[in-house]
């Protein structure tokens, strides 16, 4: 069968034709997996501190600020043997081949930051918490990236990690190889989803 390129103008259509004939529906779900589908390590990034910040000095004090924190993250991301797929707002998502690469990415993120928050006035410090998933990704070309595992490292990313915390799955805590003793078990309920997850026991 001919190669088909992983771009969001394909998806589309798959889903298209998906929503068109229900009749298929095993036979384009197998395509769409075949196309898109893969394995892969997701990293979600989210920055705190938003409301407080932009009431007290204005949005563009905060755009500058999500922009400093790209220019640190994404060659610390590249260095980590990742690669970003989006940045919105004031998070950045990346994926790895496994998980070790990312948490250790992970770790010189807030490590970094740390380190340039010591120069700096409070209210220019830069602080983000990271949820980080494993499993099969629908991978969209160069920009996108849904899946299972990527909701749930967004919970934790966007929703449950405070500030200079790594958060895990239980897919990437039980990937996670030597940096395992470094977590400890924790659960925490967001609307209707009991959600349970691994917590670094630095940060």
């Amino acid at each position: 069968m001919k190669k088909i390129r992983a771009t969001r103008r394909v998806l589309d259509r798959l889903l298209d034709r998906r929503n068109e004939h229900p009749e298929q529906l095993p036979q384009i779900d197998a395509r769409i997996r075949e196309v898109f589908e893969q394995e892969k390590t997701v990293l979600v990034l989210d920055m705190c501190g938003f409301s407080r910040l932009t009431i007290k000095h204005g949005v563009i004090h905060y755009l500058s600020m999500i922009r400093r924190m790209q220019c640190v993250v994404a060659p610390l991301v590249l260095a980590g043997s990742g690669r970003i797929v989006k940045s919105d707002a004031d998070n950045v998502v990346g994926v790895f081949a496994a998980v070790p690469a990312a948490i250790r990415a992970a770790c010189v993120i807030h490590e970094s930051l740390a380190r340039a928050n010591a120069f700096l006035p409070e209210d220019w410090d830069i602080h983000v918490g990271i949820g980080i998933g494993h499993g099969p990704l629908l991978v969209i070309g160069d920009h996108d990236v849904f899946g299972s595992e990527m909701n749930l490292a967004s919970k934790l990313g966007e929703d449950v990690a405070k500030a200079g915390q790594v958060l895990l799955t239980e897919e990437a805590f039980a990937r996670a190889g030597r940096y395992r003793s470094g977590y400890r078990k924790r659960a925490t309920r967001l609307g209707k989803l009991a959600l349970t997850y691994y917590e670094s026991k630095k940060g």
